[in-house]
């Protein structure tokens, strides 16, 4: 029986025994689909990606997008990605790489080879066999989710969708958000998941600037929505992760995911607490961390600092926050480690202003260098950073701030642009003081400390300071 006379003599059958009906011992109808059809579409696709003749499609091509197609493409899958930003997509069609994971000379050869080409629109989904889509999902001022830039995607992709194809959303997000938000979208496109096309859930685990622990060789977590579009997600990630987790179902991998970064933030809050109790009590944190931290079992260590950035562990927690509301669940330990992390900007600006008095100088007549505006050491990226929190609370108060970031060269908030300043000896000594924010490598702070009359240091950046240790206060 062909496709198209099956699908004309099969939907009245169906519909009277409820999309099911078990035709003699080979014939499974499924709405208008035979068990036989459903297992072809999966297996032609997984052929496709075992043989690495797929295309591959990835939206967004940011932190966790360009790797990822990067390693695609490296074990000779062809790559589409797909990106809004045509600056990004020119930059990726010229071979020029713009996220530190990313190796030059793997992108170029990628490039060249025809292995990976970048676009800026969805015309070319059809061609595409999996899609992947890594866009941010952040949240708006009242710490709600906004899912605009997923909602949006799914509604390019279900213009184009056709039948087996799988669906795969990496993106951070509460749990649910695949099957209920996204499904819903796909199918208004008249296709049928699991059936037609296969949807998963497979959150990134993305540490920009971590040599040791890459896409390639981070266990990756996979949930389908169903069992089909699990057997076909799982068999997908495996042709270029070391070891893929599979997990129950969408919804338990997105809950990993705001679980992980949920961890981390509420560790970070823990030592956050520590070190505002440790300078009431006048103890030197850092001392008693670095102890606590040679006990060799359970105690893992996290370190205080001037608050939490990025585009996770500042976000994450709330989303899982948000979606307990629904179950009439109160998440307190988590918004109270979010109202320690978001309250150390405004400890930092405290001791600062410890710190001017000090020295005999008003906020209002005082230049502050500011070292580091990137949330993480020896990273470019500056997303929901504290230190532009900390940069704003001190010209509020009237103070010059100046700062110096050897991975960030300019940025602009809220309308304000500032730029990197280098640090001459003119410019160290013509400040009141210095706050170490973020503590890159490539900073010489023994220099810094030398010049500057005083150094607040968050970070513990001058732990090995050959001298001038009165000079700092430590957070």
């Amino acid at each position: 029986m062909s496709q198209s006379s099956q699908r004309r003599t099969t939907p009245d059958l169906g519909a009277r025994l409820g999309h099911k009906y078990l035709g003699g011992p080979h014939l499974r109808i499924v709405g208008e689909h035979s068990e036989a059809e459903v297992q072809q579409r999966i297996g032609d696709l997984l052929a496709r990606i075992q043989n690495h003749t797929a295309t591959v499609g990835v939206v967004g091509m940011g932190y966790v997008g360009l790797p990822f197609a990067v390693e695609k493409g490296k074990v000779g899958f062809h790559v589409i990605g797909i990106e809004q930003n045509p600056s990004r997509a020119a930059s990726i069609n010229r071979g020029e790489n713009y996220i530190p994971d990313v190796k030059d000379e793997e992108l170029r050869d990628l490039v060249k080879n025809g292995n990976l080409r970048v676009v800026c629109d969805y015309r070319e989904v059809p061609q595409m066999d999996v899609v992947v889509i890594c866009v941010p999902t952040p949240l708006t001022k009242n710490l709600n989710p906004d899912l605009c830039y997923v909602e949006s995607v799914t509604r390019e992709l279900a213009k184009y969708l056709r039948p087996g194809q799988l669906i795969s959303l990496e993106s951070t997000t509460y749990p649910g958000t695949t099957q209920e938000i996204m499904l819903p979208i796909l199918e208004a496109s008249g296709l049928k998941a699991e059936v037609d096309f296969f949807v998963s859930h497979s959150p990134e685990r993305v540490d920009p600037g971590n040599s040791r622990y890459t896409t390639k060789n981070t266990n990756k977590v996979v949930g389908g929505i169903g069992p089909n579009s699990q057997q076909v997600a799982v068999a997908f990630y495996q042709q270029t992760i070391d070891h893929v987790v599979p997990v129950s179902s969408a919804n338990a991998a997105e809950m990993v995911k705001v679980f992980e970064n949920t961890f981390r933030a509420v560790n970070i809050a823990l030592v956050n607490e520590l070190a505002l109790l440790c300078d009431k009590m006048n103890l030197n944190v850092w001392e008693v961390l670095d102890a606590a931290f040679t006990k060799p079992f359970g105690i893992m260590p996290f370190y205080p600092g001037p608050g939490v950035g990025g585009h996770c562990i500042p976000l994450d927690p709330h989303y899982l926050e948000w979606k307990a509301r629904e179950y009439n669940f109160n998440t307190r330990f988590i918004a109270l480690a979010g109202e320690i992390n978001r309250r150390m900007p405004e400890f930092v600006r405290e001791k600062t202003h410890r710190v001017l008095n000090m020295l005999g100088v008003s906020p209002s007549k005082s230049k502050i260098l500011l070292l580091g505006v990137s949330y993480k050491r020896d990273l470019g990226d500056w997303r929901e950073s504290p230190s532009l929190e900390v940069i704003k609370l001190l010209q509020a108060d009237g103070a010059e701030v100046v700062y110096h970031d050897p991975y960030v060269p300019t940025f602009e908030e809220h309308g304000v642009v500032m730029e990197s300043v280098a640090l001459t000896d003119e410019l160290l000594e013509s400040c009141t003081m210095c706050i170490i924010a973020t503590d890159h490598q490539a900073v010489d702070y023994d220099n810094v400390v030398g010049k500057v009359p005083h150094t607040l240091d968050t970070r513990n950046a001058t732990k090995r300071l050959k001298g001038g240790r009165e000079k700092v206060t430590l957070l």
